[in-house]
């Protein structure tokens, strides 16, 4: 009986210890799997059409679309219209040029 008296108090320490640690684990995959995956990246549009649209005008097309296309590129958008509506792209309005003019058409 004295042997079995020594045995159940670790016995029972190493059962409750057990039953914590699974619990928080469990605690742990829950909170990773209610929590949402980011969303995906937008759609990249179609640069050189979205381009083609808006350099249509131009007195020099071809200028025109090769700095409308490294602008969609980067910003992944183009306002719409041949001139102004930046404020439907606010990265295609702040590029810049060295001198401080817009870069993008």
């Amino acid at each position: 009986m004295a042997i079995s008296k020594t045995w159940f108090s670790p016995f029972l320490i190493c059962l409750v210890t057990l039953h914590l640690v699974e619990s928080d684990t469990t605690m742990v995959i829950n909170n990773m799997v209610e929590n949402p995956s980011p969303s995906p990246l937008p759609p990249a549009i179609d640069c050189h059409a979205a381009c083609n649209g808006r350099c249509q005008l131009s007195s020099r097309p071809n200028l025109c679309n090769r700095a409308c296309g490294s602008c969609c590129e980067r910003c992944n958008c183009v306002p719409s219209g041949t001139y102004g509506n930046y404020e439907e792209c606010l990265c295609y309005a702040n590029i810049t040029t060295h001198g401080g003019r817009h870069k993008c058409p």
